[in-house]
């Protein structure tokens, strides 16, 4: 109760209505999206450069999904609040267009750099090791999560 009555003291000093207080921030959302992409390539560079020679392509690009999925996690974290999504529904809707968005964006990456489908649908069969169904899965919960643990539902 004490913080549906924040959302109103809020609106009513920003001369907003309580819906337009509630709204979520799609800008913002894809915002943060970006923000995602730029530090996944730069986790998928670090671990193509130093993990892959290690321990090979498959465990490289599994162990991957882990440190993506913990990148996802804190970028969720700081930014939930800032998106304005405050409700199970708003979260739920940023993480599926993460995720529409990250699916649509491997595979046009993919595609310009040449791999095949079948290497790329290989990323996302569990049966075949990839874990990426897994990641994708996370991705579409980590705005709940995020709200969860900073308490913001």
């Amino acid at each position: 109760m004490r913080r549906n009555y924040n959302y109103r003291v809020m609106a009513a000093v920003k001369g907003t209505s309580m819906n337009q207080a509630n709204q979520m921030s799609w800008p913002r959302v894809l915002a943060v999206w970006i923000l995602i992409v730029l530090a996944e390539s730069i986790n998928g560079t670090i671990r193509q450069l130093f993990i892959t020679p290690r321990i090979g392509d498959l465990p490289a690009r599994q162990f991957g999904v882990l440190t993506a999925s913990v990148i996802i996690f804190a970028i969720a974290c700081v930014f939930v609040g800032w998106m304005k999504a405050r409700t199970f529904p708003q979260q739920f809707r940023a993480g599926l267009l993460w995720v529409v968005q990250m699916v649509i964006f491997e595979f046009s990456l993919g595609t310009a750099l040449g791999y095949p489908k079948e290497r790329m649908l290989a990323d996302y069969n569990l049966a075949r090791g990839g874990f990426m169904s897994i990641g994708l899965l996370f991705m579409l919960f980590a705005p709940a999560i995020a709200a969860e643990v900073r308490c913001l539902t």
